[in-house]
């Protein structure tokens, strides 16, 4: 009899801690919106990380930067896939573990100008507009607005900034309402390819930079850490084969999964913040 009250003692104890082993561990992404969207980029991700680790995993939609803090700090979401720029606020919010970073081949920030237009250097656009892309954007404000202060001109002393949506700020470029855009290399591309007779320019470039980054929420089982870490580790090319089944995600071609990764790594965008007169990184620009 007593054996029997041990035997459904134990069970009790270790019945709940399995349910709570079973629990799927929640990925989401701060820039895609809903869940149909984050399916069409990661669901074979999903499935091939799930492979990988033999770890349950959900997909796990937020609606904004700032609802992914608010989910990482409520146990909601367990990994966030972020940017260099979203990933400076939510170490300061969220104390989050760094996974992984991924790489972005051909990921710096340019300022693009009319080859046949007046601005030949950097120097010409002094008191001039320069158009900028989504506020905060690592390669279209953030970094953009750094390659012109490594360059001499200070941020809304020197030019006027201006926010504008990058096919409205091409268009305004062409007609010379403004002078130049800020923008990285995958958008020039498709200037080029959108406008064949216009012959666009780049003034000045920017070292590569940093890359985005999976981090794991505070608190989260170390062991699950290590081993989803481990997975990108021994599986970094059957996941990114996964990873590239998504359109958007096809700016990581080419790229690698990279462990050897430290806080430390994104200290040039935090200049970047200052650049623009943002001190603390307590919140995200534009929010």
């Amino acid at each position: 009899m007593l054996r029997k009250f041990f035997a459904a003692a134990l069970m009790a104890i270790s019945l709940p801690a399995l349910a709570q082993a079973a629990e799927p561990i929640r990925f989401a992404v701060t820039d895609i919106e809903g869940l149909e969207a984050l399916q069409q980029e990661f669901g074979q991700f999903e499935a091939a990380i799930e492979k990988s680790t033999g770890l349950e995993l959900e997909l796990f939609p937020v609606g904004s930067r700032t609802a992914a803090v608010e989910a990482m700090n409520a146990g909601q979401a367990d990994f966030v896939l972020t940017g260099p720029a979203e990933y400076v606020v939510l170490k300061e919010l969220t104390k989050p573990e760094i996974v992984v970073a991924w790489q972005r081949p051909d990921y710096f920030a340019q300022i693009v100008t009319l080859a046949t237009g007046p601005v030949k250097q950097v120097s010409d656009l002094k008191g001039k507009v320069i158009s900028f892309g989504s506020v905060g954007s690592t390669s279209q404000h953030l970094g953009p607005a750094q390659a012109l202060a490594d360059l001499g001109l200070d941020y809304g002393r020197d030019y006027e900034p201006k926010i504008i949506s990058r096919n409205i700020a091409v268009e305004a470029l062409i007609r010379g309402d403004i002078s130049a855009i800020g923008m990285n290399f995958g958008p020039l591309q498709k200037a080029r390819e959108a406008y064949p007779d216009v012959a666009f320019t780049v003034i000045a470039r920017g070292r590569d930079l940093p890359n985005d980054i999976l981090v794991a929420r505070n608190g989260l089982d170390k062991s699950i850490v290590a081993k989803v870490r481990k997975a990108f580790e021994e599986d970094g090319q059957a996941l990114l084969a996964a990873v590239l089944k998504g359109d958007d995600n096809q700016k990581y071609r080419g790229g690698f999964f990279l462990s050897s990764v430290d806080d430390t790594d994104y200290d040039y965008v935090r200049s970047m913040y200052k650049t623009i007169g943002v001190e603390r990184f307590t919140s995200f620009v534009g929010d």
